[in-house]
């Protein structure tokens, strides 16, 4: 029997596009995100525009082929700018008829729809509560369907290796990948890099991952199916060095940065939370420069943890989700009553309580702003896009530093695992953070203020003469004596606000995209900019006055933003 390599290929013809949606959908275990990310790589070292999303089920490990099990990775990639990861799809792999029924109704019409009919048994239908076979039934036929004998093919690429059936069908994602990499004319090179690295321990496995790969490349040559194949041209990019990165990554390394530009000790207590572990675990990595993890209990001992790391002269954070800030609560009040200079993620997931702890959601605004007992403001700033997640982190540990308060960052699962092209900046150019520790224990009160910010002093245990008291009982102004007199207690928390909206100071005008006056202003914040850039793109094209305000400082507000507003006949 002829192997695949040498059937001579079929002759094809290349469409140029301008860009192109593709879907991975399997079960958790078919390997779609690194299926997904591989694709992604490679698609942004070649040199086009990206955005992507990932979507994970709820449940640790639901069984195999259901509905609730199933896993996928959207990609979008173009030669222009991109600002989403698409609606519409142009290309869906499905690996099983689970796969296949969550995700066709995205399919446009006359989209490539690739699956895996060795996964098309009646046992496998049934799990995805199918009463007829979807690849027989003709419900399909307005897609370009590609029947493909996935586990069959991959077998007979690796048969000669001695791998049992099961590590043979584990290499049916890549390849799939091979099959994609052929239809929009990708080298394969970047993922067989990472397939000799990821396995270099197991020399077998880097020739199976490696064999699928070229198998599923070779089968789109050899195949009459498949007549057409695509180009598309890298993106017009400002020139530099480029990473693809996500908003989890992004804080992370913001993080970093900021620790290196404040001089300061990196510090994160956190407890493993979905979407916002990554986070830890990225910073685990970082060892050589300084950082210290703390993989805590729970929620409450995440953040006091960090708050005795604030009060001993690090550069504080801790990271969690909906459900973990709810817990967080009294302790972040103990934060703002102390003044200490700390940063908390809000990795936003659909809720209430548990929710939906791998879906994406920006609803936890009011609880940034409000979600503590008493008055107790805290700065709250939000990301745009996971680029945008590093600037933001360098930003809040700025403000938290200068204003000795607690800053709330507010990122979502989408931002957290989607991916776009970060150009890497220049250290140099990254401005630095001032960090002034008290030291002159002749002038020193725990609570004498800095006349343009109102922030304490930062002192440091252990410094000589500067000996006080912290904790959740209402101090005395400026002694840090404890003090139950309502005056005092007014006095405080008047100063504290105070100390809030004086972070107004150093927040940049701002100005809005498109129309900077006209019939409609659109004011949002979050993951929501990409879409509303989108839209916003396309009204002004039919010739409507419109803008778009995207908000990265939700509390203090700019302080121009009123003077926008008036420009606009409706808000």
């Amino acid at each position: 029997m002829s192997t695949l390599a040498e059937v001579p290929p079929v002759k094809t013809k290349r469409e140029v596009l301008d860009q192109a949606v593709i879907r991975f959908a399997g079960d958790s275990g078919d390997g779609m995100q690194i299926t997904g990310n591989q694709f992604t790589n490679t698609a942004a070292l070649y040199g086009n525009d990206i955005a992507t999303f990932p979507d994970y089920p709820a449940e640790i490990r639901a069984p195999a082929g259901t509905i609730p099990g199933v896993s996928g990775f959207q990609l979008h990639f173009s030669s222009n700018e991109v600002y989403t990861p698409g609606d519409a799809i142009d290309v869906l792999i499905a690996m099983n008829p689970a796969a296949l029924k969550v995700n066709v109704a995205d399919l446009k019409a006359n989209g490539i729809l690739i699956v895996n009919s060795d996964s098309f048994k009646e046992g496998d239908l049934r799990k995805a509560q199918m009463t007829s076979n979807p690849l027989e039934d003709h419900s399909l036929d307005k897609f370009r369907l590609f029947s493909v004998e996935l586990e069959r093919l991959t077998r007979r690429s690796l048969e000669h290796l001695g791998l049992d059936a099961k590590s043979m069908d584990r290499c049916k994602n890549f390849f799939a990948l091979g099959m994609c990499y052929w239809l929009y004319n990708r080298s394969s090179e970047p993922t067989v890099r990472w397939i000799e690295d990821k396995f270099k321990n197991k020399p077998l496995l880097v020739e199976a991952n490696k064999l699928a790969l070229k198998g599923g490349y070779s089968y789109c040559e050899a195949t009459e199916a498949f007549q057409v194949s695509y180009e598309i041209p890298p993106a017009q990019l400002t020139p530099g060095l480029y990473r693809s990165m996500s908003g989890n990554q992004a804080l992370a390394l913001g993080f970093v940065t900021a620790a290196q530009k404040s001089g300061l000790t990196l510090f994160q207590g956190s407890y493993p939370i979905t979407p916002a572990s990554d986070i830890l675990h990225e910073l685990s990595q970082y060892k050589d420069f300084g950082v210290m993890t703390f993989q805590a209990e729970d929620e409450i001992a995440a953040i006091t943890s960090s708050i005795g790391a604030a009060y001993a002269g690090a550069l504080a954070i801790t990271t969690t989700s909906g459900p973990g800030m709810a817990l967080k609560t009294e302790a972040l009040g103990l934060a703002v009553a102390v003044e200490i200079p700390l940063v908390i993620c809000d990795i936003q997931r659909g809720g209430p309580s548990t929710g939906l702890p791998t879906k994406t959601e920006q609803a936890d605004l009011l609880q940034a702003l409000f979600g503590r007992n008493s008055e107790a403001p805290i700065p709250v700033l939000a990301a745009s896009t996971p680029a945008d997640c590093f600037w933001v982190a360098i930003e809040a540990c700025r403000i938290a530093v200068k204003y000795m308060v607690p800053v709330i960052i507010l990122s979502d699962g989408y931002l957290a695992n989607g991916a776009e092209p970060w150009r890497i900046p220049e250290l140099s150019d990254i401005p630095e953070i001032p960090v002034k520790f008290a030291t002159d224990p002749v002038s020193f009160l725990p609570y004498k203020r800095d006349p343009q910010t109102l922030a304490r002093p930062w002192a440091v245990p252990g410094t000589p003469g500067l000996e006080h008291r912290i904790g959740g009982l209402e101090k005395q102004d400026p002694t840090g004596n404890i003090n139950y007199e309502p005056l005092n207690h007014e006095n405080m928390v008047r100063v504290r606000a105070a100390k809030v909206a004086a972070v107004a100071q150093d927040i940049p005008n701002v100005l809005p995209a498109g129309d900077l006056e006209g019939d409609l202003l659109i004011v949002a914040w979050g993951s929501t900019c990409g879409s509303i850039t989108a839209a916003l793109k396309a009204q002004r094209a039919k010739g409507r006055r419109i803008g778009h305000l995207h908000l990265r400082h939700l509390n203090p507000l700019p302080s121009n933003l009123g003077d926008v507003l008036k420009r606009y006949k409706r808000v």
